[in-house]
């Protein structure tokens, strides 16, 4: 399987992908835009809060294909950041007191300078959170010593696992995905992560297979762990609950699986005016692996960079970007459907 941007796909095109959205969401189904939503709440414009988190692409390399992948990650995708762009990430944390740096990709280990940013971040003393598809760890032996290499610098590692059985998660993921994520699983255990007292932090994420919104991330929690103790003896933290957003691959999926338009009415009718106030673009600086900057993560995805006259990492300026107002479009229903969704689960 191949990333969209590999097969000329139309949905490559953050524009188009950005009119299909509009076009379902207002011509089609008759919705309300989601500024409109937020401007009845009493919610618009979106603004920031003091930032917790810069959460930093690394690269959109990625030794997995997901059906769902709203980065369209791959291992035909070789936009990689750069040590100079690395280092600008880094004067930017020195000149403030963000404490948490949070690094995605793609698969993020697979940058080669991953090792020497996640010593360098541990230098200014925040904590390291690394978005590790497991499946990495067991992919080539020179990964294989990444559950060590994460407990060295007390990096805090957040997985993808989308069930606790082999079908469902081979069907998101591909073939052996849910294997090699038990394995992968079953070292970070060995050395300590998941572990009462060790403060070795694991937890999981799971995200819905179809075309609906999760449940309970309580009960879903509860779930995984007994099963995943039971028939794996594997222990981890906490479940994060992450709703889909119809961004690139899930997009695609939605759209072929003929689901789009219920899943779109299904989201606006769902809005949260709880969840919308407390949404991660509100605390969270996006960095792309070429350093734009960006609200979120999906903003990224979709091209949307801040709407700042600092737009890029090296031009970093804190108190510039605690004026800019947060960019909305319709997939931002997604992030604040039910109890919400973020990078750490439900918000609401």
């Amino acid at each position: 399987m191949k990333s969209l941007k590999a097969t000329g796909h139309q949905l490559a095109d953050s524009d188009f992908q950005l009119t299909v959205l509009r076009r379902e969401v207002a011509d089609t189904l008759h919705l309300p835009l989601f500024h409109e939503k937020l401007r009845g709440a009493s919610l618009f414009p979106l603004t920031p809060v003091a930032p917790a988190v810069l959460q930093i692409n690394v690269g959109k390399m990625c030794n997995q294909v997901c059906r769902h992948c709203h980065v369209d990650a791959g291992p035909d995708r070789k936009e990689i950041m750069t040590r100079e762009t690395m280092q600008y990430c880094l004067d930017a944390l020195a000149q403030t007191d963000i404490p948490t740096v949070d690094l995605t990709g793609g698969a993020p280990e697979m940058n080669p300078d991953f090792r020497w940013f996640v010593e360098e971040v541990s230098k200014l003393g925040r904590k390291v959170l690394v978005r590790c598809n497991l499946t990495i760890i067991v992919a080539n032996k020179k990964y294989h010593d990444l559950p060590e290499f994460f407990k060295r610098h007390g990096v805090e590692v957040v997985s993808s696992l989308p069930f606790y059985s082999a079908d469902k998660t081979d069907r998101q993921r591909g073939d052996g995905v849910f294997a090699d994520s038990i394995r992968a699983l079953k070292m970070l255990n060995a050395v300590g992560y998941g572990q009462q007292g060790s403060g070795l932090v694991l937890n999981l994420v799971y995200n819905p297979a179809g075309a609906f919104l999760p449940g309970g991330q309580k009960g879903l929690q509860e779930q995984f762990k007994r099963v995943l103790l039971k028939d794996h003896g594997i222990v981890f933290n906490e479940l994060f609950a992450i709703t889909n957003i119809p961004v690139s691959r899930y997009l695609d999926y939605l759209i072929e699986s003929g689901n789009y338009a219920g899943y779109m009415e299904k989201l606006v009718n769902a809005f949260n005016p709880a969840a919308a106030a407390g949404v991660m673009c509100r605390n969270t600086i996006s960095v792309g692996w070429d350093g734009g900057l960006y609200d979120c993560d999906f903003n990224q995805m979709l091209d949307l960079h801040v709407a700042s006259p600092v737009r890029h990492i090296r031009d970093f300026d804190a108190a510039a970007l605690s004026q800019r107002a947060i960019v909305v479009n319709q997939h931002c229903y997604g992030c604040t459907a039910g109890a919400g969704s973020s990078c750490g689960g439900t918000v609401a």
